[in-house]
C-alpha cells in the first residue's frame, strides 16, 4: 500500500447569495455529533473586511449516508469580547474545532480570536452545542524564557479524553501552532532547502492543563509542559505544518488530519506561491508524544477548481472529522475541510487493518 488517501465526496457548503455574513467565504468548520446524534458544523463565516463569525449548521445526508449539504441554523459566536475585537471595529472568531470532552461531559470549542494583539487561542464551552459560554483566552505558563501567552497562536484542538502528561499525570491536552517570529511560510519560502528536521519552521506543539472535574461552572487552568510534537520533515510540508482535525481515537491510536505548506514553482517569476495540503498523523494511544505513523505524501492536495481558485488559492485545510459509527463503520471517517478559503468540502478516509510505513517522524523535544 502506498499510503492513506482521502476520497473526495464533494462540496457541501459555499457562500449563500445575499447573505452579508458570508460574502467573503464559508470555510474551515468544526464538526461534532450533538446530543441528538445529528452532525453539526461550525463554519467560519467571513463578512466584508475579513470579519469572521462562527456559524452553526446541521449536515444533511443522502440515502447512501454521504454528506450532501447543510441546513443553516444561525450564529454560534461572533466577535464581542475585547480579545476578539480591534479598535477599528474589525476582528474575528475564526477556525473553530469542537470536541466532546468525555470526563467533563461538555463540548469545548477552541478557536482563533483576532484582536489588536494578533491571533490567540480562545475557549468556549457548551452542554448542548447550541449555547456557548466564553472561557476567555487560553493561558500558558512561561517556559525557557518564552512567554507563550505573548506569542501569536492558531490551529488549536483538544483531546476528547484525559492524556498522560510527561510526568504521567492525566490532564487535558491541547495541540496548537505557535507562530514564533520569523517562522511564517512567507518569511521562510526564500530560504534554501533545510535539513530533515527544522525547528525554525512552524510546528505542532502539545501542552497540558490540570483538569479539575468539580469546578462549577467549568473553566480551564493554565497550560504547561510545552513540547514541540512534530515539525516539517517531508517536501510537501517543507515550510510549515499545523494542526487540523481534533484528535480522534482509532484502532491504530490517536489520529489527526493535519496541514502542511510547500511552494509552487512559478516559471520566470520571483513569486513564491504556497500550496496547503493535508496529511495523516497517528500518535500512540498510551503515549501521544510517540508518533507511530505520518504521511510520507499528502492524502489530499488542491486539485479541484474550488480548491485551486478562491480567496486564497491552492488550499485544502482540514478542521472537522466525523467517525461514521452511525453507519456501523467505525473505521470510516469523514473529513471536513476548507477549499481555497472560500467553500467547504468533505472527503472520506477508510482506515486499513494495517498501516504501511510512514514518513520519518522527528522525536519529540525534551520538556520546555
Amino acid at each position: 500500500m502506498s499510503g492513506l488517501k482521502l476520497q473526495r465526496l464533494g462540496m457541501i457548503m459555499e457562500p449563500e447569495p445575499g447573505n452579508p455574513h458570508e460574502v467573503e467565504g464559508v470555510l474551515n468548520p468544526g464538526a461534532v455529533r450533538g446530543p441528538d446524534g445529528e452532525l453539526y458544523l461550525f463554519p467560519r463565516l467571513v463578512a466584508k473586511g475579513n470579519y469572521s463569525r462562527i456559524g452553526l449548521a446541521r449536515v444533511r445526508f443522502n440515502q447512501a449516508g454521504d454528506p450532501a449539504g447543510v441546513e443553516r441554523l444561525g450564529i454560534a459566536l461572533e466577535p464581542e469580547a475585547d480579545y476578539e475585537l480591534r479598535p477599528d471595529g474589525s476582528g474575528g472568531c475564526e477556525d473553530p474545532r469542537v470536541t466532546f470532552v468525555a470526563p467533563l461531559q461538555r463540548y469545548l470549542m477552541t478557536y482563533t480570536a483576532w484582536s489588536a494583539h494578533g491571533p490567540r487561542i480562545a475557549l468556549a464551552v457548551s452542554e448542548d452545542i447550541f449555547h456557548w459560554r466564553r472561557l476567555g483566552l487560553v493561558t500558558f505558563a512561561s517556559a525557557d524564557g518564552i512567554e507563550f501567552g505573548d506569542v501569536d497562536d492558531k490551529d488549536a484542538s483538544l483531546f476528547p479524553a484525559v492524556i498522560p502528561d510527561p510526568s504521567g499525570q492525566p490532564e487535558l491536552a491541547l495541540l496548537h501552532r505557535p507562530l514564533f517570529p520569523g517562522t511564517r511560510p512567507e518569511e521562510t519560502a526564500c530560504d534554501p532547502e533545510t535539513r530533515e528536521v527544522d525547528i525554525d519552521r512552524e510546528s505542532i506543539w502539545i501542552s497540558y492543563c490540570q483538569m479539575t472535574l468539580d469546578r462549577k461552572p467549568f473553566h480551564a487552568g493554565k497550560f504547561t509542559f510545552h513540547h514541540r510534537l512534530a515539525s516539517p520533515v517531508a517536501p510537501w510540508e517543507r515550510l510549515k505544518i499545523g494542526g487540523g482535525t481534533p484528535p480522534i481515537l482509532t484502532k491504530h491510536g490517536w489520529l489527526i488530519v493535519y496541514h502542511g505548506v510547500s511552494e509552487i514553482e512559478q516559471p520566470d517569476s520571483n513569486k513564491h506561491m504556497l500550496r496547503y495540503s493535508a496529511g495523516v498523523m497517528i500518535f500512540s494511544r498510551e503515549h501521544p508524544l510517540i508518533i507511530s505513523y505520518r504521511s510520507p505524501q499528502p492524502v489530499l492536495t488542491p486539485m479541484l477548481p474550488q480548491e485551486r481558485d478562491g480567496t486564497v488559492d491552492n488550499v485544502v485545510f482540514p478542521t472537522g472529522i466525523d467517525r461514521r459509527d452511525d453507519l456501523g463503520t467505525p473505521d470510516r471517517f469523514d473529513v471536513y475541510y476548507g477549499m481555497a478559503d472560500n467553500r467547504i468540502g468533505v472527503a472520506r478516509l477508510d482506515l486499513p487493518e494495517q498501516l504501511s510505513a510512514g514518513a520519518v517522524a522527528d522525536a519529540p523535544e525534551a520538556k520546555v
